[in-house]
Protein backbone atom coordinates (compact mmCIF):
# COMPACT_ATOMS: atom_id res chain seq x y z
CA UNK A 1 0.00 0.00 0.00
CA UNK A 2 2.81 2.40 0.85
CA UNK A 3 5.27 1.47 -1.87
CA UNK A 4 2.69 1.57 -4.67
CA UNK A 5 1.49 5.09 -3.83
CA UNK A 6 5.00 6.45 -3.31
CA UNK A 7 6.35 4.85 -6.50
CA UNK A 8 3.38 5.99 -8.59
CA UNK A 9 3.69 9.55 -7.29
CA UNK A 10 7.46 9.64 -7.88
CA UNK A 11 7.11 8.15 -11.38
CA UNK A 12 4.62 10.89 -12.33
CA UNK A 13 6.65 13.88 -11.08
CA UNK A 14 10.28 12.75 -11.53
CA UNK A 15 10.49 13.42 -15.29
CA UNK A 16 11.83 16.94 -15.97
CA UNK A 17 10.00 17.15 -19.30
CA UNK A 18 6.36 16.17 -19.84
CA UNK A 19 7.32 14.64 -23.21
CA UNK A 20 9.51 12.10 -21.36
CA UNK A 21 6.62 10.97 -19.16
CA UNK A 22 5.26 7.49 -19.80
CA UNK A 23 1.66 7.03 -20.96
CA UNK A 24 -0.35 5.96 -17.93
CA UNK A 25 -3.02 4.08 -19.93
CA UNK A 26 -0.34 1.76 -21.34
CA UNK A 27 0.90 1.14 -17.79
CA UNK A 28 -2.64 0.08 -16.81
CA UNK A 29 -2.73 -2.37 -19.73
CA UNK A 30 0.72 -3.74 -18.82
CA UNK A 31 -0.42 -4.22 -15.22
CA UNK A 32 -3.56 -6.09 -16.30
CA UNK A 33 -1.48 -8.27 -18.61
CA UNK A 34 0.95 -9.13 -15.81
CA UNK A 35 -1.94 -10.01 -13.44
CA UNK A 36 -3.46 -12.24 -16.13
CA UNK A 37 -0.13 -14.03 -16.62
CA UNK A 38 0.32 -14.55 -12.86
CA UNK A 39 -3.20 -16.00 -12.47
CA UNK A 40 -2.72 -18.22 -15.52
CA UNK A 41 0.57 -19.56 -14.18
CA UNK A 42 -1.00 -20.26 -10.78
CA UNK A 43 -3.86 -22.22 -12.37
CA UNK A 44 -1.34 -24.06 -14.55
CA UNK A 45 0.71 -25.02 -11.48
CA UNK A 46 -2.43 -26.11 -9.58
CA UNK A 47 -3.16 -28.65 -12.33
CA UNK A 48 0.34 -30.18 -11.90
CA UNK A 49 1.46 -28.32 -15.04
CA UNK A 50 -1.02 -30.15 -17.24
CA UNK A 51 -1.68 -28.24 -20.47
CA UNK A 52 -4.78 -30.30 -21.27
CA UNK A 53 -6.33 -29.76 -17.83
CA UNK A 54 -5.50 -26.03 -17.89
CA UNK A 55 -6.92 -25.56 -21.38
CA UNK A 56 -10.07 -27.40 -20.33
CA UNK A 57 -10.46 -25.08 -17.33
CA UNK A 58 -10.08 -22.05 -19.61
CA UNK A 59 -12.57 -23.52 -22.08
CA UNK A 60 -15.15 -24.25 -19.37
CA UNK A 61 -14.82 -20.90 -17.59
CA UNK A 62 -14.24 -18.57 -20.55
CA UNK A 63 -15.52 -19.95 -23.85
CA UNK A 64 -18.39 -22.00 -22.38
CA UNK A 65 -19.33 -19.37 -19.79
CA UNK A 66 -19.98 -16.19 -21.81
CA UNK A 67 -22.62 -14.97 -19.35
CA UNK A 68 -20.18 -15.12 -16.43
CA UNK A 69 -17.51 -13.28 -18.40
CA UNK A 70 -20.08 -10.69 -19.50
CA UNK A 71 -21.20 -10.14 -15.90
CA UNK A 72 -17.60 -9.65 -14.80
CA UNK A 73 -16.95 -7.17 -17.62
CA UNK A 74 -18.81 -4.57 -15.50
CA UNK A 75 -16.27 -4.51 -12.62
CA UNK A 76 -13.51 -5.02 -15.22
CA UNK A 77 -14.42 -1.75 -16.93
CA UNK A 78 -14.74 0.06 -13.59
CA UNK A 79 -11.40 -1.25 -12.30
CA UNK A 80 -9.69 -0.19 -15.54
CA UNK A 81 -11.26 3.27 -15.18
CA UNK A 82 -10.25 3.36 -11.51
CA UNK A 83 -6.59 2.57 -12.26
CA UNK A 84 -6.44 5.34 -14.86
CA UNK A 85 -8.02 7.77 -12.38
CA UNK A 86 -5.42 6.89 -9.74
CA UNK A 87 -2.55 7.70 -12.11
CA UNK A 88 -4.19 11.03 -12.90
CA UNK A 89 -4.81 11.69 -9.20
CA UNK A 90 -1.18 11.08 -8.23
CA UNK A 91 -0.06 13.39 -11.03
CA UNK A 92 -1.93 16.23 -9.32
CA UNK A 93 -2.05 15.34 -5.62
CA UNK A 94 0.62 14.55 -3.04
CA UNK A 95 0.75 10.89 -2.00
CA UNK A 96 -0.13 11.46 1.68
CA UNK A 97 -3.31 13.40 0.88
CA UNK A 98 -4.18 10.83 -1.78
CA UNK A 99 -3.84 7.99 0.71
CA UNK A 100 -6.12 9.67 3.25
CA UNK A 101 -8.80 10.83 0.80
CA UNK A 102 -8.87 7.46 -0.98
CA UNK A 103 -10.08 5.85 2.25
CA UNK A 104 -13.48 7.37 1.40
CA UNK A 105 -13.92 4.14 -0.58
CA UNK A 106 -14.97 2.62 2.78
CA UNK A 107 -17.92 5.02 2.80
CA UNK A 108 -18.89 4.26 -0.81
CA UNK A 109 -18.52 0.51 -0.23
CA UNK A 110 -20.74 0.69 2.85
CA UNK A 111 -23.43 2.67 1.02
CA UNK A 112 -23.42 0.33 -1.98
CA UNK A 113 -23.59 -2.65 0.40
CA UNK A 114 -26.72 -1.17 2.00
CA UNK A 115 -28.44 -0.50 -1.33
CA UNK A 116 -27.26 -3.53 -3.35
CA UNK A 117 -26.86 -6.28 -0.73
CA UNK A 118 -29.44 -5.07 1.77
CA UNK A 119 -26.91 -4.96 4.60
CA UNK A 120 -27.82 -3.15 7.80
CA UNK A 121 -25.19 -0.98 9.47
CA UNK A 122 -25.00 -0.60 13.22
CA UNK A 123 -24.92 2.74 15.00
CA UNK A 124 -21.19 2.23 15.60
CA UNK A 125 -20.53 1.81 11.88
CA UNK A 126 -22.57 4.89 10.94
CA UNK A 127 -20.62 6.83 13.58
CA UNK A 128 -17.34 5.55 12.09
CA UNK A 129 -18.44 6.59 8.59
CA UNK A 130 -19.29 10.08 9.85
CA UNK A 131 -15.82 10.39 11.45
CA UNK A 132 -14.28 9.10 8.21
CA UNK A 133 -16.09 11.71 6.13
CA UNK A 134 -15.05 14.44 8.58
CA UNK A 135 -11.41 13.32 8.42
CA UNK A 136 -11.39 13.20 4.61
CA UNK A 137 -12.84 16.74 4.43
CA UNK A 138 -10.14 18.00 6.82
CA UNK A 139 -7.36 16.37 4.78
CA UNK A 140 -8.74 17.71 1.51
CA UNK A 141 -9.07 21.28 2.79
CA UNK A 142 -5.64 21.33 4.44
CA UNK A 143 -2.75 23.34 3.01
CA UNK A 144 -0.31 20.45 3.13
CA UNK A 145 1.85 19.99 0.05
CA UNK A 146 5.08 18.41 -1.12
CA UNK A 147 8.15 19.87 -2.83
CA UNK A 148 6.73 19.35 -6.30
CA UNK A 149 3.63 21.43 -5.50
CA UNK A 150 5.77 24.27 -4.16
CA UNK A 151 7.26 24.75 -7.62
CA UNK A 152 3.80 25.72 -8.92
CA UNK A 153 2.04 29.03 -8.47
CA UNK A 154 -0.97 29.36 -6.18
CA UNK A 155 -3.57 28.97 -8.93
CA UNK A 156 -1.90 25.82 -10.31
CA UNK A 157 -1.68 24.36 -6.80
CA UNK A 158 -5.43 24.87 -6.28
CA UNK A 159 -6.22 23.49 -9.72
CA UNK A 160 -4.01 20.43 -9.25
CA UNK A 161 -5.46 19.66 -5.83
CA UNK A 162 -9.01 20.03 -7.13
CA UNK A 163 -8.36 17.72 -10.10
CA UNK A 164 -6.52 15.19 -7.93
CA UNK A 165 -9.25 15.16 -5.28
CA UNK A 166 -11.99 14.75 -7.91
CA UNK A 167 -10.14 11.79 -9.46
CA UNK A 168 -9.63 10.13 -6.06
CA UNK A 169 -13.31 10.52 -5.13
CA UNK A 170 -14.40 9.10 -8.49
CA UNK A 171 -11.99 6.19 -7.99
CA UNK A 172 -13.47 5.64 -4.52
CA UNK A 173 -16.96 5.41 -6.04
CA UNK A 174 -15.89 2.92 -8.72
CA UNK A 175 -13.98 0.94 -6.09
CA UNK A 176 -17.02 0.74 -3.81
CA UNK A 177 -19.43 -0.34 -6.54
CA UNK A 178 -16.98 -2.82 -8.12
CA UNK A 179 -16.17 -4.41 -4.78
CA UNK A 180 -19.83 -4.92 -3.83
CA UNK A 181 -20.73 -6.15 -7.33
CA UNK A 182 -17.81 -8.63 -7.28
CA UNK A 183 -18.91 -9.82 -3.83
CA UNK A 184 -22.41 -10.51 -5.21
CA UNK A 185 -20.94 -12.64 -7.99
CA UNK A 186 -18.59 -14.55 -5.66
CA UNK A 187 -21.42 -15.37 -3.25
CA UNK A 188 -23.68 -16.33 -6.14
CA UNK A 189 -21.33 -19.11 -7.27
CA UNK A 190 -19.05 -20.15 -4.38
CA UNK A 191 -17.71 -23.21 -6.25
CA UNK A 192 -15.68 -21.06 -8.65
CA UNK A 193 -12.23 -20.28 -7.23
CA UNK A 194 -10.87 -16.77 -6.76
CA UNK A 195 -8.15 -17.39 -9.37
CA UNK A 196 -10.69 -18.43 -12.00
CA UNK A 197 -12.71 -15.32 -11.20
CA UNK A 198 -9.59 -13.21 -11.67
CA UNK A 199 -9.09 -14.84 -15.08
CA UNK A 200 -12.72 -14.20 -16.03
CA UNK A 201 -12.40 -10.59 -14.96
CA UNK A 202 -8.87 -10.18 -16.30
CA UNK A 203 -9.71 -10.97 -19.92
CA UNK A 204 -12.28 -8.16 -20.32
CA UNK A 205 -9.92 -5.85 -18.38
CA UNK A 206 -7.14 -6.56 -20.88
CA UNK A 207 -9.37 -5.82 -23.85
CA UNK A 208 -10.96 -2.72 -22.32
CA UNK A 209 -7.66 -1.23 -21.10
CA UNK A 210 -6.08 -1.78 -24.53
CA UNK A 211 -9.04 -0.13 -26.29
CA UNK A 212 -9.07 2.83 -23.88
CA UNK A 213 -5.33 3.41 -24.31
CA UNK A 214 -5.66 3.38 -28.12
CA UNK A 215 -8.75 5.64 -28.08
CA UNK A 216 -7.57 8.28 -25.60
CA UNK A 217 -3.81 8.16 -26.22
CA UNK A 218 -3.68 7.19 -29.89
CA UNK A 219 -1.61 10.22 -30.92
CA UNK A 220 1.19 9.90 -28.32
CA UNK A 221 1.30 6.11 -28.77
CA UNK A 222 1.71 6.37 -32.55
CA UNK A 223 4.16 9.27 -32.20
CA UNK A 224 6.40 7.95 -29.41
CA UNK A 225 5.59 4.25 -29.13
CA UNK A 226 3.49 2.13 -26.76
CA UNK A 227 6.26 1.79 -24.18
CA UNK A 228 7.56 5.34 -24.44
CA UNK A 229 9.05 6.64 -21.20
CA UNK A 230 9.27 3.20 -19.57
CA UNK A 231 12.16 3.02 -17.11
CA UNK A 232 13.08 0.57 -14.36
CA UNK A 233 10.95 2.69 -12.01
CA UNK A 234 7.89 2.42 -14.27
CA UNK A 235 8.34 -1.35 -14.59
CA UNK A 236 8.59 -1.56 -10.80
CA UNK A 237 5.33 0.42 -10.44
CA UNK A 238 3.57 -2.03 -12.79
CA UNK A 239 4.93 -5.07 -10.93
CA UNK A 240 4.00 -3.68 -7.50
CA UNK A 241 0.51 -2.71 -8.67
CA UNK A 242 -0.17 -6.10 -10.24
CA UNK A 243 1.20 -8.06 -7.29
CA UNK A 244 -0.45 -5.77 -4.76
CA UNK A 245 -3.91 -6.27 -6.26
CA UNK A 246 -3.58 -10.05 -5.96
CA UNK A 247 -2.06 -9.74 -2.50
CA UNK A 248 -5.04 -7.79 -1.14
CA UNK A 249 -7.40 -10.48 -2.51
CA UNK A 250 -5.33 -13.17 -0.78
CA UNK A 251 -5.32 -11.27 2.52
CA UNK A 252 -9.12 -11.06 2.48
CA UNK A 253 -9.46 -14.72 1.41
CA UNK A 254 -6.93 -16.40 3.71
CA UNK A 255 -6.81 -13.97 6.66
CA UNK A 256 -9.61 -11.47 7.24
CA UNK A 257 -10.71 -7.90 6.66
CA UNK A 258 -9.49 -6.87 10.12
CA UNK A 259 -5.87 -7.43 9.12
CA UNK A 260 -6.48 -5.55 5.88
CA UNK A 261 -8.04 -2.66 7.84
CA UNK A 262 -5.08 -2.36 10.21
CA UNK A 263 -2.73 -2.48 7.23
CA UNK A 264 -4.66 0.40 5.64
CA UNK A 265 -4.48 2.49 8.81
CA UNK A 266 -0.78 1.75 9.28
CA UNK A 267 -0.02 2.58 5.64
CA UNK A 268 -1.55 6.07 5.97
CA UNK A 269 0.84 6.98 8.77
CA UNK A 270 3.86 5.40 7.07
CA UNK A 271 2.98 7.08 3.78
CA UNK A 272 2.95 10.52 5.42
CA UNK A 273 6.34 9.81 7.04
CA UNK A 274 7.88 8.55 3.78
CA UNK A 275 6.41 11.51 1.86
CA UNK A 276 7.98 13.90 4.37
CA UNK A 277 11.36 12.23 3.84
CA UNK A 278 11.33 11.87 0.01
CA UNK A 279 9.04 14.67 -1.19
CA UNK A 280 9.49 17.28 1.52
CA UNK A 281 5.85 16.87 2.50
CA UNK A 282 4.87 19.15 5.39
CA UNK A 283 1.48 18.34 6.94
CA UNK A 284 -0.39 21.07 8.77
CA UNK A 285 -2.53 20.62 11.89
CA UNK A 286 -5.73 20.13 9.88
CA UNK A 287 -4.16 17.31 7.86
CA UNK A 288 -2.87 15.59 11.03
CA UNK A 289 -6.29 15.75 12.71
CA UNK A 290 -7.94 14.47 9.53
CA UNK A 291 -5.48 11.56 9.32
CA UNK A 292 -6.13 10.61 12.95
CA UNK A 293 -9.90 10.72 12.32
CA UNK A 294 -9.59 8.50 9.25
CA UNK A 295 -7.39 5.91 11.03
CA UNK A 296 -9.71 5.93 14.06
CA UNK A 297 -12.80 5.50 11.87
CA UNK A 298 -11.28 2.55 9.98
CA UNK A 299 -10.56 0.67 13.22
CA UNK A 300 -13.99 1.51 14.70
CA UNK A 301 -15.81 0.49 11.51
CA UNK A 302 -14.04 -2.89 11.37
CA UNK A 303 -14.91 -3.64 14.99
CA UNK A 304 -11.43 -5.13 15.28
CA UNK A 305 -11.37 -5.02 19.04
CA UNK A 306 -14.47 -7.13 19.46
CA UNK A 307 -13.60 -10.04 17.18
CA UNK A 308 -12.06 -13.27 18.31
CA UNK A 309 -8.87 -14.36 16.70
CA UNK A 310 -9.56 -16.94 14.05
CA UNK A 311 -7.31 -19.73 12.93
CA UNK A 312 -5.65 -19.07 9.60
CA UNK A 313 -4.93 -22.19 7.61
CA UNK A 314 -1.92 -22.47 5.29
CA UNK A 315 -2.60 -21.89 1.61
CA UNK A 316 -2.31 -25.55 0.64
CA UNK A 317 -4.74 -26.63 3.41
CA UNK A 318 -7.29 -24.02 2.35
CA UNK A 319 -7.04 -25.08 -1.30
CA UNK A 320 -7.38 -28.75 -0.28
CA UNK A 321 -10.45 -28.02 1.87
CA UNK A 322 -12.13 -26.01 -0.88
CA UNK A 323 -11.41 -28.73 -3.45
CA UNK A 324 -13.00 -31.39 -1.20
CA UNK A 325 -16.03 -29.18 -0.62
CA UNK A 326 -16.39 -28.64 -4.38
CA UNK A 327 -16.23 -32.40 -5.03
CA UNK A 328 -18.91 -33.06 -2.40
CA UNK A 329 -21.17 -30.43 -3.97
CA UNK A 330 -20.65 -31.96 -7.41
CA UNK A 331 -21.58 -35.41 -6.12
CA UNK A 332 -24.68 -34.04 -4.40
CA UNK A 333 -25.70 -32.31 -7.62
Amino acid sequence: MVSLVILMRYSRVSSPESSDLYISSTAVFSMELLKFIICTFYIFSSTNYSLSHTSQLFKDNLINSPKEVLKLSVPSFLYALQNNLLYLALSNLDSASYQVIYQSKILTTALFSVFMLGKKLTVRKWFALFILLFGVILAQTSKSQDTHAKDLDVEDQKKNKLVGTFCVLCAACTSGFSGVYFEMILKGSPKVSLWIRNIQMGLPSLILSLISSLVYDYTPITSYGFFHGYTKLVVLVIVVQAGGGLLVALVVKYADNVMKVFAASFSIVVNAAVSWFFFGFKPDLRFCVGTICVCFSIVVYSGAGGKKKRTVLPLNKVEEREEKRSLINDKNS
